[in-house]
């Protein structure tokens, strides 16, 4: 495939590339507290004998246990989607690649057709309902073009010698980029209740699809990870202790 010829992606990627995140770190981390140094007992044993203390910690929202653990993603995604990401300060730490040092290449986000495309009612009500075909076509049609153009404009510029950190300024937030996203659990949670939208949650999040894309990946893996710990979490409401 010719490199310099746009790709065109609906979808986002999130890889779990680095870990150390039990349910037991929470054990050990809350009984601290009362046992001192005996707390140490808990790091070899079964977590499943104590998914009450679990779901007592994250009901009455002891929080600071939750921290004692890490997670690294990798995430590729459009531009627009990191700048809501990098919202998210406390507890995140982030890497992302930079047009002033590399070439940027040329993948570019379409909606997919189960996007939702339109926008109805007045901030704080709104909805997004179902596009129609026609207005499938005109954003994909639409955003192609911009896309082709822009990347032409970009190359252009390279290669007439200008230096990419003042040619990446024509290149749109619809571009992909890619980053190292580390967190451990609390903070894992406060991203994933104001970014999934979800029945079970006690406080109404209104997200946009595309982060939401990637927080639904984060979750999937972080379940695995930790599975009494996500369990009280969606019990609890999805409201990060």
């Amino acid at each position: 495939m010719d490199e310099s010829q746009p790709r065109f992606l609906d979808d986002v990627t999130v890889e779990l590339v680095k870990h150390s995140a039990s349910d037991t770190d929470v054990l050990w981390a809350a009984r601290v507290s009362t046992a001192g140094e005996q707390s140490l007992d808990e790091i070899g044993k079964d977590p499943e004998r104590s998914k009450g203390l679990i779901n007592y910690l994250m009901r009455d929202r002891h929080g600071s246990p939750f921290e004692h653990n890490s997670m690294t993603f990798f995430v590729s995604a459009p531009i627009f989607v990191f700048r809501e990401f990098h919202r998210h300060r406390v507890g995140w730490s982030y890497n992302e690649e930079s047009g002033r040092y590399r070439e940027l290449q040329p993948s570019f986000y379409i909606p997919g057709m189960e996007r939702k495309l339109v926008q109805e009612g007045r901030p704080g009500k709104y909805v997004f309902v179902e596009g129609t075909e026609e207005q499938h076509k005109v954003v994909t049609e639409a955003m192609e073009a911009a896309y082709r153009q822009s990347y032409a404009a970009y190359r252009e510029m390279l290669e007439a010698g200008i230096a990419r950190e003042v040619a990446r300024a024509v290149l749109p937030v619809g571009l992909f980029s890619s980053m190292y996203a580390t967190c451990n659990a609390r903070s894992l949670m406060h991203f994933l209740s104001l970014r999934t939208k979800n029945d079970q949650a006690k406080v109404p999040s209104f997200p946009q699809r595309e982060i939401e894309m990637v927080a639904e990946k984060m979750e999937a893996a972080w379940a695995e990870l930790m599975p009494l710990t996500h369990a009280a979490f969606v019990a609890n409401g999805r409201v990060a202790p």
